[in-house]
């Protein structure tokens, strides 16, 4: 196992902004600064702005923040590299209550942060399941309100994993005859989702997205299985036996996900289980590497469409309503009189005028009008 950087070498490492923000520029361009309008190459450093760039042919000003998770962000970069190294290679996670007594920042602002790295943390491109894979289904406790949090008291969450099963001799997923037994293997990669039941259409849907089509499937025999007709089908009818006899590496999957939903964070969240499922996973898969996950999931923040705070309360933008039309114009008080915003000529309070309707406020842009 490759261990990640220690405390001291990432200090050493990104001292300063500079030299975060030199990573962020080799890891987003690493043949040079591309323009993302026009695809030109050549460019300008802006001394008025900080690690910003405006683009010879187009004139576009685009910084190494922008398009990425960090998008628009007031943290400085020192602050963003320290949660993402802590979050991809501590063994079970941290919570924003930690990452707020870590870094010094609110609870709010630590909550916001990790968020938006838990939504960058999926690689598109990732290769599904194959070879033997054992799948499974299991129930999680999840947290409602802010009251004390207590287990046997909370509500359920319904969550299916598929995690590949390796041969320890060869290293490879190893079909077998059905029934056998798979004796000395390992856990390889995997893959957790949250369900709404046990229907046919939920399970299919969770095994064709994750795992490769002509993959052995490793089951406890539930009935909604067999329309999976593209798979080599392998049930496990468990009967009155343990679950883990029969199907060991999912279970060991489902134990460590729940003793880590209970350690780390008290308890998940069903709005936002997705996310820190995925983390869950993320981390899972790259255990036995973990010296490459922090440069794994800052190089997958620039490969997201940046999240705001209301997309990910899932709330619309107070500051971005409908365009309204005011009933009446507005006055102000000037050196002559009473004054209508936008006459030409001084108008005083003595003076009779015909009510006009002004034009249509522009409420993404306050105080302006369009």
């Amino acid at each position: 196992m490759a261990r990640a950087r220690s405390l001291t070498e990432f200090q050493s490492a990104f001292p300063d902004e500079a030299s975060c923000a030199a990573f962020l520029f080799e890891r987003r361009w690493p043949n040079g600064f591309v323009c993302p309008a026009c695809g030109n190459a050549r460019a300008a450093a802006l001394r008025s702005r900080a690690y910003t760039y405006e683009c010879y042919g187009c004139g576009r000003q685009t910084s190494i923040t922008a398009g990425t998770a960090m998008h628009r962000t007031r943290l400085p970069l020192t602050a963003w590299f320290w949660a993402t190294h802590l979050m991809s290679t501590h063994s079970n996670g941290m919570s924003a209550r930690q990452l707020e007594d870590q870094l010094g920042l609110t609870y709010r602002t630590a909550w916001l942060l990790a968020q938006k790295l838990r939504r960058s943390i999926v690689d598109p491109d990732r290769e599904p399941l194959e070879g033997v894979v054992e799948v499974d289904q299991a129930e999680i406790p999840f947290r409602e309100g802010d009251t004390f949090f207590e287990p046997g008291n909370a509500g359920k969450i319904l969550v299916i994993g598929a995690v590949e099963v390796i041969d320890r001799d060869t290293n490879q997923p190893r079909p077998r005859r059905k029934h056998a037994k798979y004796l000395d293997t390992r856990s390889g990669r995997i893959r957790l989702a949250m369900i709404a039941d046990n229907c046919a259409a939920s399970l299919e849907a969770f095994v064709r997205a994750n795992v490769k089509p002509g993959a052995t499937l490793l089951t406890d025999g539930h009935s909604s299985y067999p329309g999976l007709t593209d798979y080599r089908h392998d049930p496990r009818v468990v009967g009155k036996m343990a679950g883990h006899a029969v199907l060991p590496w999912i279970h060991r999957v489902f134990s460590l996900m729940k003793r880590w939903g209970l350690g780390t964070y008290h308890g998940l969240r069903r709005k936002h289980v997705d996310t820190y499922l995925h983390e869950f996973v993320f981390r899972y898969n790259r255990r036995f590497y973990r010296h490459a996950s922090f440069e794994k999931l800052l190089g997958l923040t620039a490969r997201h469409a940046p999240s705001s705070y209301w997309d990910i309360v899932g709330r619309a933008n107070p500051r971005k309503g409908e365009a309204t039309t005011r009933r009446a114009p507005r006055h102000r008080k000037t050196a002559v009189g009473m004054r209508r915003d936008g006459a030409g000529a001084a108008q005083t309070e003595g003076q009779n005028h015909h009510a006009t309707t002004g034009p249509p406020l522009n409420m993404d842009e306050p105080g302006t009008t369009q």
